[in-house]
C-alpha cells in the first residue's frame, strides 16, 4: 500500500493535516529530520506512519512510560504491531514484546531514554534490525529547558553507532532549543527540518483579570459539566481546595502535584486516561504524561510562567482536533510572584533576561487588546492568521486613552522613592489620608487627590496593566515594591501615548449553561456512542479514546453512517478498528444490529465492497434458480469476497476461483460475469 492508503486503512484518516505529508514523506526517504509541530498537531503519527513504511523496527525513544503505553495500547487496536520495553511492564508483557522481536513481527518499540544508559541496550538494538529512531519530545535534550533528561544526551551516539536515519519531533519552538537539539541529536549537521504553523484553530483562548478566581474557575467549569477537564494551579496546595470545590459543586474531580506518593499520582493519571469527564486540578507536574485525545478544557488558576510554558499546556486540549476551550486568570500577585521567581533563581543575569522577556510576552498577551490567536502566533514568528473566535474577537474591549492615569502613577511611584506598592500608591492619587499616608507625610505630595476620576477598582486595572506592559516591576529586594522600567520613560517625559483597557470584570449573577458539542438534535445520539464507548473501554479494560475519540464520534453523531461503507468514511475509522467496533457503533446509530458477515466487513470503503453486494444480490435471485423451482444452492462468503477482489472475465477464469465448482458456475456464471465486467468498465 502506499501512503494514502496506509493512512486510510490503518489511521482511519483520508488525508493529513496541514504539514504532515511533507514531514512523513521525509522520514519515510530516510532523511534524517527535526520536526517542530504544535501540541496535538499529529506528530505521532509522523512517525508511526513511516514505520510500517520502512524495513526494520523504528526505535521510539519516549520521555514518560504512561505517554509510550498509551501510545502502544492505540496503535494495537489501529492493528499494528507495537511494544514498549519499560520498567512498568509485567513480565507476560515483556516476553510478549522479545517474542515479537525475534519474529521479525514488531514494526514500533517504545523505550524510555534511561534505558540507554544500559550496556545491554545498544547491543539489543544491533540485533533486532533498526531502521529508524524516532525522539518525542525531543525539546528534553536542553539542558536550561525545565523538561531536560540527561539521558536524551545518550541519543546522538545511539544514532551514530546504529547508523540509521533520526526524526526527532518538538513542539517546544524557540531558536535556542532547535539549535541544542540540532548540536547533540544531530552532531550540529542540519537535519532536514520543519518548523510548521502553531495556529491549534479549534482552541478557544481566553484571558480575565481575577475576581473571585475559585468562583470564575467553578463557572468555567460548571459551563462544561461532564467533559474532562485539567485546572493548572500555582501551589500545591490550591491543587488540594480546588479538587475539593469541584467535588463539591458535582464535579468528578481530583488533584495531582509532585508531593504525591508515587503509586497516588499513578492512580489519578489511571484515573484520567479511563474516566470520561474527569478534572484534575494540577500543578505543571501533570504535564508531558498527557497524551488523553479528547480533553476539553484547560483552564489556569494562575498564571503560567511563560509564554511556551503556556502554550504548552493549553496545547493538552482538543489534541483530537475537536473544539476545545481555554482560560487564563492573572492578576497583580501572579506578575509579582513570576517576577519574584526569575529574580531570585540561581540562573545566569543572560538567562533571566530572557526569562523575563518570555513573560512579558505572556503578559502582553493577558493584557492584549485584539485578537489574542494574532498576538499568541506573532511571539512564534507567525503573521497574518484570522481568528475571529478569541474573547477579544467575539467581544471586543472597552479601551480609553490611559496616557495621563499612567503619568500620575508613575510619578507617584518616583516621588515616593519607589519603595511602595500600587495599594499605598493608589491611596495617594485618590488623596485617602491612611495612617501610612500621613505617617510618611504623602498626603503633602502634588501627586495626592489627583486621581479621583477613577475608582480604586480602575486604579488597580490601570497598575495590573503597566505591570502587564512592563512598565513598572516589583523589585525583590524592596519587598514588592514598584519600580518604573525604562519602557515607561518616554511616557513619563511626554514622548508617547498609551491605551489600556477598561476592566470587564463582570459578576454572573446565574449558573453558565453547559456548552454542547454537537447541535441540539444530535446531542442525545452523541451521549449513546458515548456510552457505549464507555461500556466497550471497561470491558477491555482500555481509555475510552482508544475506541475512538470524541472527533470521531461527534463525526458519528453528525454524519449518522448508516452501513458499514458509510461508517468508513468516518475520520479515525480504520480498516481494524471497523472490524472490531463498526457494527456495535452502527446498531447505536441505526437501532438494530447490522448482521454483516464479516468478510463484507473487511471490504468497507473499497470497490470491491459494491462489487460483493451485487454479487450477494444476484445470488440471492438465483439460488432457487432461474424458475424459483431448484435446489437451494449458495456461494460461501469468502468465495463472494474473492470474486469482488479478484474480477474474472470469463466463465473459464471464473472456474479458476475457490469454491466455484461447475455447479455454481452453471447457476450463478452469466449473472456473475453481467455483474463483474459492468464493475470493470464502469
Amino acid at each position: 500500500m502506499d501512503l494514502k492508503q496506509t493512512l486510510q486503512t490503518v489511521f482511519g484518516f483520508a488525508d493529513f493535516r496541514p504539514g504532515q505529508g511533507e514531514v512523513v514523506e521525509a522520514v519515510v526517504a530516510g532523511q534524517n529530520v527535526l520536526a517542530i509541530m504544535p501540541t496535538g498537531g499529529g506528530k505521532s503519527l509522523c512517525y508511526q506512519l513511516p514505520a510500517l513504511m520502512r524495513d526494520g523496527v523504528t526505535v521510539v525513544i519516549s520521555p514518560l512510560i504512561a505517554l509510550m503505553r498509551d501510545q502502544v495500547r492505540a496503535l494495537q487496536a489501529a492493528g499494528v504491531s507495537a511494544g514498549a520495553l519499560t520498567s512498568g511492564n509485567t513480565d507476560e508483557e515483556t516476553d510478549a514484546v522479545w517474542d515479537a522481536l525475534h519474529a521479525g513481527q514488531l514494526k514500533l518499540l517504545y523505550m524510555a531514554p534511561e534505558r540507554l544508559a544500559a550496556g545491554s541496550a545498544l547491543g539489543m538494538l544491533h540485533k533486532i534490525n533498526v531502521g529508524l529512531i524516532a525522539v518525542d519530545e525531543a525539546h528534553c535534550v536542553s539542558q536550561w529547558g525545565h523538561d531536560f533528561r540527561p539521558d536524551y544526551l545518550r541519543i546522538g551516539e545511539l544514532r551514530r553507532a546504529l547508523n540509521v536515519p533520526l526524526a526527532a519531533f518538538t513542539a517546544t519552538a524557540d531558536e535556542e532549543t532547535r539549535t541544542e537539539i540540532v548540536a547533540k541529536l544531530f552532531d550540529g549537521e542540519a537535519p532536514q527540518s520543519f518548523l510548521r504553523g502553531f495556529n491549534r484553530a479549534n482552541l478557544h483562548l481566553a484571558f480575565a483579570a481575577k475576581n473571585q478566581p475559585r468562583q470564575q474557575i467553578l463557572n468555567f467549569a460548571a459551563a462544561r459539566k461532564g467533559q474532562a477537564g485539567i485546572v493548572y494551579c500555582g501551589t500545591r496546595a490550591k491543587t488540594e481546595t480546588l479538587a475539593k470545590a469541584m467535588a463539591d459543586a458535582g464535579h468528578s474531580a481530583c488533584h495531582y502535584h509532585g508531593g504525591m506518593e508515587a503509586e497516588d499520582r499513578r492512580i489519578v493519571e489511571r484515573r484520567f486516561q479511563i474516566e470520561d469527564g474527569l478534572i484534575v486540578c494540577a500543578t505543571v507536574a501533570f504535564g508531558m504524561g498527557v497524551d488523553k485525545p479528547d480533553v476539553r478544557w484547560v483552564a489556569h488558576a494562575d498564571l503560567p510562567k511563560s509564554i511556551e510554558a503556556y502554550y504548552q499546556e493549553i496545547g493538552r486540549a482538543g489534541r483530537d482536533g475537536a473544539p476545545a476551550d481555554t482560560l487564563t486568570l492573572y492578576g497583580p500577585d501572579d506578575i509579582r510572584l513570576r517576577r519574584t521567581q526569575i529574580d531570585e533563581g540561581l540562573a545566569p543575569a543572560e538567562r533571566k533576561m530572557a526569562d523575563h522577556a518570555r513573560l512579558n510576552a505572556l503578559l502582553g498577551l493577558a493584557e492584549a487588546l485584539e485578537c489574542r490567536r494574532k498576538t499568541l502566533l506573532a511571539y512564534f514568528d507567525e503573521h497574518g492568521v484570522d481568528c475571529g473566535t478569541c474573547d477579544l474577537c467575539q467581544t471586543p474591549p472597552d479601551v480609553f486613552d490611559a496616557t495621563t492615569p499612567v503619568r500620575m502613577a508613575l510619578s507617584a511611584a518616583l516621588r515616593t522613592g519607589e519603595w511602595f506598592g500600587a495599594g499605598h500608591l493608589i491611596d495617594i492619587l485618590l488623596g485617602n489620608e491612611t495612617d501610612k499616608v500621613k505617617a510618611r507625610a504623602h498626603n503633602e505630595l502634588p501627586t495626592f487627590g489627583v486621581g479621583t476620576d477613577l475608582s480604586r477598582s480602575e486604579w488597580q486595572a490601570v497598575f495590573r496593566q503597566m505591570m502587564g506592559r512592563d512598565l513598572m516591576r516589583p523589585d525583590p529586594e524592596r519587598h514588592g515594591a514598584l519600580r518604573m522600567t525604562e519602557n515607561a520613560r518616554p511616557l513619563l517625559k511626554g514622548e508617547a501615548q498609551i491605551t489600556l483597557r477598561r476592566d470587564t470584570i463582570k459578576t454572573s449573577a446565574r449558573r453558565p449553561a453547559v456548552k454542547a458539542l454537537v447541535k441540539e438534535e444530535d446531542a442525545p445520539l452523541l451521549s449513546a456512542l458515548k456510552a457505549k464507548r464507555r461500556a466497550l473501554a471497561e470491558t477491555q479494560r482500555v481509555p475510552a479514546y482508544i475506541i475512538f475519540n470524541d472527533k470521531t464520534l461527534i463525526e458519528m453523531a453528525e454524519l449518522r453512517p448508516d452501513s458499514l461503507d458509510a461508517m468508513a468514511r468516518v475520520s479515525g475509522v480504520g480498516a481494524k478498528k471497523l472490524e472490531s467496533y463498526g457494527t456495535a457503533f452502527l446498531e447505536v446509530i441505526t437501532g438494530a444490529q447490522d448482521k454483516v458477515h464479516p468478510m463484507r466487513r473487511k471490504l468497507a470503503l473499497t470497490d470491491a465492497g459494491a462489487i460483493y453486494d451485487a454479487l450477494l444480490a444476484a445470488q440471492v435471485d438465483l439460488q432457487h434458480g432461474p424458475m424459483g423451482t431448484q435446489k437451494p444452492l449458495t456461494c460461501s462468503k469468502p468465495t463472494l469476497r474473492n470474486l469482488s477482489e479478484m474480477r474474472p472475465r470469463t466463465l473459464d477464469e471464473l472456474r479458476r476461483i475457490p469454491g466455484m465448482d461447475d455447479a455454481r458456475v452453471d447457476r450463478f456464471g452469466d449473472a456473475f460475469l453481467a455483474v463483474l465486467n459492468g464493475a470493470q468498465t464502469g
